[in-house]
């Protein structure tokens, strides 16, 4: 089998140091401008992609604090991301850490690289990361819960969750040294959050009313909104992921297109035929779907894997929507589990198929099957669900006991937008 090119993805860099000893690295004013473009592409996602697309689908007496549940959260991150996440997530360390050489970046020169472009950039890239993953879990947690529980929470989760498994995967730990495939974020961004998400929607309990009220999306047109938004910034997402603007680039570039269009139509025709009629709905959750799906795979697989990839998880996404939210009886109000936890979880093990050099990928390490690979992808997949799902559980139960999870009844009723933070989005 052809040998993986190791620098086409994010865990590459761990290897980078090495290769510098065998030539100078220098800085690529392309690959400069090219990271920074994508790095404004993925905060692009989360502020406002990912608040218009939850905001919608909830009821209009709780958008405003969805909208500043993902604004607020976003900006703790990134101010965490920078005092300790950075040099936890990257530093070099253990299989599960890396040092505190960067705290408060101290330490990095200004014209440091990583790889051939500037390792501020690298921070700011891996930091809308961090940003993304944190919003992506507050669709599971919304119109019920409180505010100053959900900021306890992200300290705790982003600290003990989040930047381990970015270590393990991306910063040379325990995953990286056993040669997981995850390009864009699969297990680090999306099944991490799905899981956390998941465990809270358990613990904090299903909405008053939850199974006898009809809870409707309030605003179809805003979740197409941050559904094309969220479609732009995800090529910085994944194209970025190369670290280069050069042929990986390109591939996961052609992948997400691809990948996208095939899951947007095998949900709305799944749908069709499930329900008689296509919906708006069905067509952008196809379209995150597979946005999901592709990422672990985007810059390993050819063409035709993307393809089969967006196929299998617009048929994922619906099953995990509609069967299994029945069969887990949870209430999870934006589906961050049914479209993010499973479409991460397929596109991840199918990354350890389509990777294959007969199969059009790229290949696999030398030495390495695809049997052997998809055992790997599945022992990441396990470890990323328990260690996120137990940090998840006990951050929850923290901001429990300090300032309580969810608010009372009557605010719930009433809508968190007036309760929480004083404001109505409609003056009707």
């Amino acid at each position: 089998m052809k040998k993986l090119t190791w620098l086409s993805g994010l865990g590459a860099l761990a290897a980078l140091p090495s290769l510098a000893a065998a030539a100078p690295a220098v800085a690529d004013k392309a690959d400069n401008g090219f990271m920074m473009i994508c790095t404004a592409l993925v905060l692009f996602m989360t502020i406002p992609g990912i608040a218009l697309f939850y905001g919608g689908l909830i009821r209009s007496k709780n958008v405003l604090s969805m909208l500043t549940q993902v604004s607020v959260s976003f900006a703790l991150v990134c101010i965490l991301w920078v005092v300790y996440g950075y040099t936890l997530a990257f530093g070099v360390g253990n299989s599960f850490f890396g040092n505190f050489d960067w705290i408060m970046l101290k330490g990095i020169d200004l014209k440091a690289l990583t790889g051939s472009f500037y390792q501020y950039i690298h921070v700011a890239f891996q930091g809308s990361f961090a940003c993304i993953t944190v919003g992506l879990i507050v669709g599971a947690l919304a119109e019920r819960i409180r505010f100053s529980a959900l900021l306890i929470f992200v300290v705790v989760w982003l600290t003990f969750s989040y930047i381990p498994i970015a270590h393990m995967v991306w910063g040379g730990g325990l995953l990286a040294a056993d040669g997981a495939l995850d390009f864009a974020g699969g297990t680090v961004v999306h099944i991490n959050a799905a899981v956390a998400g998941l465990v809270g929607a358990y613990l904090i309990g299903k909405r008053v009313g939850f199974g006898k009220e009809a809870f409707k999306p309030h605003n179809l047109p805003m979740v197409f909104m941050g559904t094309a938004v969220l479609y732009i910034g995800w090529f910085g997402f994944n194209a970025g992921s190369a670290s280069s603007a050069n042929e990986i680039a390109a591939l996961a570039f052609v992948n997400t297109v691809v990948a996208t269009a095939a899951a947007i139509l095998s949900w709305v025709f799944g749908e069709w035929a499930l329900r008689g009629k296509p919906s708006l709905l069905g067509a952008c959750s196809g379209a995150i779907a597979g946005l999901v799906g592709v990422t672990p795979a985007c810059g390993f697989v050819g063409v035709g894997g993307a393809l089969i990839i967006g196929l299998a998880s617009g048929l994922a996404g619906l099953w995990g929507v509609t069967m299994l939210k029945r069969l887990l009886r949870v209430d999870d109000p934006c589906d961050v589990f049914g479209v993010h936890g499973v479409c991460g979880i397929v596109g991840c093990i199918l990354t350890g198929v389509f990777t294959a050099t007969s199969l059009g990928g790229v290949g696999f390490a030398e030495g390495v099957s695809m049997g052997r690979q998809v055992l790997v992808q599945l022992e990441s997949i396990a470890i990323t669900v328990v260690w996120s799902g137990v940090v998840a559980y006990i951050a929850y139960k923290l901001a429990d006991m300090i300032v309580g999870l969810r608010v009372p009844e009557e605010q719930e009723r009433e809508g968190l937008d007036v309760n929480s933070h004083g404001e109505n989005a409609y003056n009707a």
